[in-house]
């Protein structure tokens, strides 16, 4: 319930405004076809605007078991690496500064978190997927079960 109030809160105050934005870069970057992955990644930062509450960036492979896609593979990281240089470090920036100014007040902290999570979502977003937070977390912790198997398994 806490999260729903929160997300029409954001909708109101930023979160359109983040969301469309994100949108409009992303239908730009789709326009030129070399962009297109960067494109998707406005998509998923735009869709994580709008409403961040309850909602967290998670890798696609981490999501999958592991399982690799062109996102998360060496593709992805060139991709990651061209966006941290040319706006990810940028967006981080302004986000965890607008984060700073959101937790001035203590009614405003919520929101400071949530401009938190966008800036490290804004970092290196190829790759990623935004999941509910309870899914998230079980597919990590999944993850950690087979990895902590798999260790126990060769000693």
């Amino acid at each position: 319930m806490l999260s729903k109030i929160g997300n029409f809160l954001w909708f109101l105050l930023c979160g359109l405004w983040l969301g469309l934005v994100w949108w409009l870069l992303g239908a730009i970057m789709f326009i030129f076809i070399i962009t297109i992955p960067w494109g998707k990644a406005a998509f998923m930062l735009g869709k994580f605007s709008f409403f961040p509450f309850g909602q967290t960036v998670i890798s696609r492979k981490e999501l999958k078991g592991g399982e690799k896609d062109i996102g998360t593979g060496v593709f992805g990281l060139i991709g990651n690496i061209i966006w941290f240089i040319i706006a990810g470090i940028w967006l981080a920036i302004l986000n965890i500064i607008w984060g700073a100014v959101w937790c001035v007040t203590i009614i405003g902290i919520p929101f400071g978190i949530q401009c938190f999570k966008l800036a490290g979502a804004s970092l290196v977003p190829i790759g990623k997927t935004v999941v509910k937070n309870e899914l998230a977390v079980a597919a990590k912790k999944q993850n950690a079960e087979e990895r902590l198997t798999k260790i126990r398994s060769k000693d």
